[in-house]
């Protein structure tokens, strides 16, 4: 076998593994927004692209995206954000109309592999409710949390300094 066939091989292999992998897709209610969270995970440091879009009637419209053109009935709606190994889609104003299979795509750039997709089914009387910022969350150590609840102990008089 020649040599550098064998590397091709080897990179293209090597490259496949290196891809972004969606773990978790999931939806609340934030209030009367819905929120999409794609949980992916990182593997390289390319920059990533991402998709969502909503598919119903049989029809798929882009609701925000960097790899292709989003539709005009949700652009004044919605936004994107991005964390470390989450991409979140926030549409305000979510009614029963924007109810349907909602997909998130992501693709980091130089990676061989097809496009990473993940859909879940969002209807709005079967939502969860967001869940609100907890400092437990944010793996926040259990000194610095009872440090910053002293004034609150002291509030109350369970501590007196």
């Amino acid at each position: 076998m020649n040599p550098i066939v064998g590397i091709t091989i080897f990179l293209t292999v090597l490259q496949a593994t290196h891809c972004q992998m969606i773990k978790d897709l999931k939806a609340c209610l934030l209030g009367q927004n819905l929120r999409v969270d794609c949980h992916y995970e990182n593997k390289t440091s390319n920059p990533l692209s991402y998709e969502f879009s909503i598919t119903k009637d049989n029809r798929k419209q882009v609701i925000q995206s960097t790899i292709s053109v989003p539709d005009n009935a949700y652009r004044n709606r919605a936004n994107v954000t991005m964390h470390r190994n989450l991409v979140c889609l926030h549409l305000q104003s979510f009614t029963t109309s924007d109810e349907g299979v909602y997909m998130c795509g992501l693709r980091a750039t130089n990676d061989y592999t097809i496009n990473q997709t993940k859909n879940i089914t969002v209807i709005k009387d079967k939502l969860e409710k967001c869940a609100g910022f907890s400092l437990l969350i944010q793996n926040t150590s259990w000194l610095l949390l009872l440090l910053l609840s002293l004034p609150l102990l002291q509030a109350v008089d369970f501590v007196s300094l």
